[in-house]
């Protein structure tokens, strides 16, 4: 008998004794080669749900409340989403492998599905979900989709009608999957329908103007389905029905979907020491039985790793496949990325990325997104989504923070150029301890899920800031983050300015400068200096006091150590120096705010400029500014008064420069 057919033999048709012997073989095999785990991935049949434990009733009623984990910065919003009615966390429960859907009409409208453990004591886990009306400000979490059913393998996606569907695993009798749709919003799902399935499956809707349009596509490991050795299916008919299984070659595991403009289907997957995309021109076609037209092995310079360092018990991410779909140069391009324990270099875990701009025929060597300098860090459950503008997101979890520990905080970068350059890496969130709050099973599921708009990514991701593993969502916004690195300067002296001047004009080009001068209870500001600007012999040295960095800025911060002289200005002078490149936008003041917000912005040179205010599905509402402006510093007022609660973003737009941030009314 060949290996493969004993495999079959072990997975599907021999008695639990010998599945248990090749499973204590193969953990034996793995740490006695513990040096060696680099190029030798972990094989799928160690991984899979297991109902274990008994169903514990909802006991929502009786557990205890506290405080829930929210979260806001510059370029972020981050919210709780398994809360009580009054936006409380619920103590002693735990929810984790989140996935989300966006109603493509209505980005307001959000929904996110997760396993749900009702207690830590039982690992008895049910399809839990929340929706939101608002963009995410506040979540309703009505429970779960079967009480009593043992669901896992949450994934949700959106059709282009702004219909919700949420693919949930089960494992009773064997390994199946069941469809459940929501036509508002997430709030209430439907009858079910069978697709088929197996474990560890993941779920994409073509939402293009292809004849494809509204096919439903689905895969998993064929080492647990329903239909061995088939590990594929697709609905053509709205869900109503699901196909026969295919085959994919080399069977790829632990992977995601990506559709093309055309319609054409992508699959990028595991296969053991490297990656696989798979590719079908035909899927599109309901009158065709799927096949495959191309099997390209990738290499990310790693092998995807479970059982390991932060998450013990799970996977530590799985491969995300994405496509550009943008219509701009970069349309077409595929993109392929995994965290990853990396064969040229000792490092346990990085995020790595490919690039194909040939329909996924070749691709480009791999990248490492992350860019701490060590080699001990985990940077787990890298996950990417592209923008229907072209850009790309990336996130992941990263201890570079605490060296030792296995704390971690979300990262993120983006690229705006099809993968060639990625913006500095920015850390999102607080440090959380991935080993608490495990509900008797030791691990935080298996993946994160990211949907990418034009003015940032949607997020649904777990963490354990309440001591627990709860669900979160966050809203990244399309920012880019410029650190500035300064030499020494002098400041000038001239009546009520104060003047900057550098040692080279270079160090001048492309910035805006703040500078904020106090003299006793009076502040002066002055903006956008010209090297040059001015004659005087009055100089006197600065030196740093230190270097801040806030709102996604660096604040220099200077003393004057004394100032004497023909204006007589003996107070001491502490000056804020603030550097942007180019033109930039701020974030609202206040914000959230109700009814009126002030909007601060700095132009590099004399331009046309125009502010609009845009809701949150990108239609204008407001004009605030459409006029030449003079280049330096200035403010506009926002009243809202006539608008409701919600989302909105505000865009600059100065000649060639484009920004846009998010804030929230709410009434």
């Amino acid at each position: 008998m060949n290996n493969k057919s004993k495999i079959d033999n072990i997975c599907f048709r021999s008695s639990g004794f010998q599945f248990l012997i090749f499973i204590l073989i193969s953990i034996m095999f793995f740490s006695q080669v513990r040096a060696q785990q680099k190029v030798l991935p972990p094989h799928p049949a160690l991984h899979k749900e297991i109902k274990e434990d008994n169903y514990i009733p909802d006991l929502r009623e009786s557990q205890q409340r506290s405080p829930a984990y929210n979260y806001s910065m510059n370029n972020i919003i981050t919210t709780q989403v398994n809360v009580d009615a009054n936006g409380l966390n619920i103590v002693g429960d735990a929810a984790n492998e989140p996935s989300i859907a966006i109603d493509r009409n209505n980005p307001d409208r959000i929904a996110i599905g997760w396993r749900q453990f009702n207690t830590v004591t039982s690992n008895f886990r049910q399809a839990g979900y929340g929706f939101t009306t608002n963009g995410g400000q506040t979540w309703n979490f009505p429970g779960v989709i079967e009480p009593g059913i043992f669901r896992s393998d949450p994934v949700l996606d959106s059709d282009i009608n702004g219909n919700f569907f949420y693919n949930s695993l089960a494992v009773d009798p064997t390994y199946f999957c069941d469809v459940f749709k929501s036509t508002n919003g997430g709030a209430l799902w439907g009858n079910k329908t069978y697709a088929q399935g197996g474990d560890k499956q993941w779920m994409e809707i073509d939402k293009t103007n292809s004849t494809g349009s509204g096919h439903f596509y689905s895969f998993w490991t064929s080492f647990y389905s329903v239909c061995y050795p088939g590990s594929f299916t697709r609905s053509t008919d709205d869900c109503f029905s699901f196909e026969d299984c295919v085959t994919i070659p080399n069977e790829p595991y632990w992977g995601t979907i990506a559709i093309g403009s055309n319609g054409d289907l992508y699959i990028g997957g595991t296969v053991g020491s490297d990656f696989l995309v798979a590719k079908s021109t035909v899927a599109k076609d309901s009158s065709q039985i799927v096949s495959w037209q191309m099997m390209t092995f990738v290499s990310l310079d790693g092998s995807i790793r479970f059982g390991e360092g932060p998450n013990p018990g799970g996977l530590l991410g799985q491969t995300s496949i994405a496509i550009d779909t943008s219509g701009s140069p970069t349309d077409g391009n595929l993109y392929l990325l995994c965290s990853v324990a990396r064969y040229s270099i000792t490092d346990p875990l990085d995020v790595m990325f490919s690039r194909s701009t040939d329909g996924g025929i070749s691709w480009s060597s791999p990248v490492r997104i992350n860019n701490d300098t060590g080699t001990s860090a985990y940077q787990w459950f890298g996950t990417l989504s592209v923008a229907p503008n072209g850009r790309i997101d990336v996130i992941w979890l990263d201890t570079r923070d605490n060296p030792g520990t296995f704390l971690s905080a979300l990262y993120y970068s983006n690229s705006k150029d099809g993968g060639l350059t990625w913006s500095p890496n920015v850390r999102l969130s607080d440090f959380f301890d991935p080993h608490v709050g495990w509900p008797n099973q030791n691990k935080m599921g298996d993946y994160f899920d990211m949907v990418s708009g034009v003015n940032g990514a949607y997020l649904a991701w777990a963490g354990t800031f309440n001591g627990e593993q709860d669900v979160y969502f966050s809203f990244i916004a399309d920012t880019t983050i410029v650190p500035v690195e300064l030499s020494s300067f002098t400041a000038l002296a001239n009546g009520n300015e104060v003047m900057l001047n550098w040692s080279t004009a270079s160090e001048l080009n492309n910035h805006i400068f703040e500078v904020q001068r106090s003299f006793g209870n009076k502040d002066f500001i002055t903006i956008g200096f010209v090297y040059g600007k001015g004659t005087t012999t009055e100089r006197q040295d600065y030196s740093y006091v230190d270097k801040i960095p806030a709102d996604g800025k660096y604040y220099y911060r200077l003393k004057q150590i004394d100032y004497s002289g023909q204006h007589n200005y003996s107070e001491i002078i502490e000056i804020n120096l603030r550097i942007f490149n180019s033109c930039f936008l701020e974030q609202n003041y206040p914000n959230p705010f109700n009814p009126s917000t002030k909007i601060g912005y700095g132009i590099e040179a004399k331009s046309n400029v125009k502010i609009t205010v845009l809701n949150s599905i990108g239609q204008e509402v407001a004009v605030l500014v459409n006029e030449e402006i003079e280049s330096g510093y200035h403010t506009v007022e926002f009243n809202a008064s006539n608008l409701p609660s919600g989302i909105y973003f505000y865009q600059l737009k100065a000649g060639s420069y484009i920004e846009t941030k998010k804030m929230i009314l709410l009434k």
